[in-house]
């Protein structure tokens, strides 16, 4: 059986179509345990509805507040031998979740399934998330995700889905720290589980306004920096190599300022005459080429044009540097 979690608030304009979406599954062995995350509308009425006409169907009241103590409450509960997450505003394909555990039946435990996305709205999809979508879902084609896992969160949160026990090696949802979905997929890459490749889309991921991930402070940019900065020192971080960071935007200041309150040494280079030789605290502003004198350097790389990234990977590649070993984007 497989247990869904969906976390709802103030959804009821979406809540019909996501769990209609599911009742027209292909693949009926399955569990819904809707958490309602104190919601003020009309969404714990229809949550109940459905569950008073489907005894697969749960709905549960947050014991806390907000989405990781809704998640949390929801696992409690789960009897499912495969978790899978959905959000209350998103819409499955039909055969969404029968390819799910046909994969992780084929792969076996030790992996994760994912699904390429499609983002909709009625009031249009921006060119920014229409180049999220074509970036996430090449990466998903070939299970290559964990490739660029500093850059964006790489698995979508409402659509993956793993074996019970390796959700629980991963820590299931015990771990507090925001964004949950990206700690989430970092987890995943730590404890090395695989991700199967996938070229169908499976998910359709609902953008409007008010969408939590657009307004809640929890997935600010500050954020997802604390959490790639956090997992790159638990996991990639050699001390015995010379840390580099490149750029000195917004991105490449912040990470330099917690770098320096941690008293971790490092190396700030650009390419930006007016920033050269410039101090900013505390560390020198150098130029790029510096690198062709360090002996196995390790770089994070804040600089977010994608010209002047392909230019960096090009210039490491001459190095003889590979990215996710000896390189590392954060935007």
């Amino acid at each position: 059986m497989i247990s869904i979690l969906i976390p709802f608030k103030n959804t009821q304009a979406y809540l019909n179509a996501c769990l209609e979406s599911i009742l027209k599954q292909t693949y009926k062995d399955w569990e819904i345990l809707a958490v309602d995350d104190c919601s003020t509308d009309n969404s714990k009425d229809i949550v109940e509805g459905y569950a008073k006409l489907h005894p697969n169907i749960h709905y549960i009241l947050n014991t806390g507040n907000g989405i990781i103590p809704a998640l949390q409450t929801g696992y409690r509960h789960a009897k499912g031998q495969f978790i899978t997450r959905m959000d209350s505003d998103d819409i499955m394909v039909p055969y969404r979740l029968e390819v799910m555990v046909q994969s992780l039946r084929l792969y076996g435990h030790g992996h994760v399934a994912v699904g390429q996305v499609k983002y909709f709205s009625e009031e249009g999809i921006s060119d920014g998330y229409t180049r999220y979508e074509r970036w996430l879902n090449q990466l998903t084609a070939k299970g290559t995700n964990y490739t660029e896992i500093y850059k964006e969160c790489v698995i979508p949160s409402p659509c993956w889905m793993v074996h019970k026990s390796d959700f629980e090696k991963c820590d299931a949802f015990n771990p507090t720290r925001y964004p949950e979905d990206y700690d989430l997929t970092f987890r995943f890459y730590a404890n090395h589980l695989k991700v199967i490749p996938c070229k169908q889309v499976l998910h359709l991921w609902r953008d409007y306004g008010t969408r939590t991930s657009r307004t809640h402070e929890h997935y600010a940019q500050n954020y997802f920096l604390e959490i790639k900065l956090h997992y790159f020192l638990k996991l990639e971080y050699n001390t015995k190599r010379t840390l580099v960071i490149w750029g000195a935007g917004y991105k490449g200041k912040t990470i330099a300022k917690k770098l320096t309150k941690k008293n971790i040494p490092f190396i700030w280079v650009c390419d930006n005459p007016n920033k050269i030789g410039k101090h900013i605290y505390g560390t020198e502003l150098q130029h790029f080429s510096l690198i062709e004198s360090l002996e196995e350097p390790q770089s994070i790389i804040t600089v977010a044009n994608d010209k002047a990234q392909e230019e960096i990977r090009k210039f490491l590649s001459q190095q003889n540097q590979e990215q996710a070993l000896d390189y590392f984007f954060f935007c």
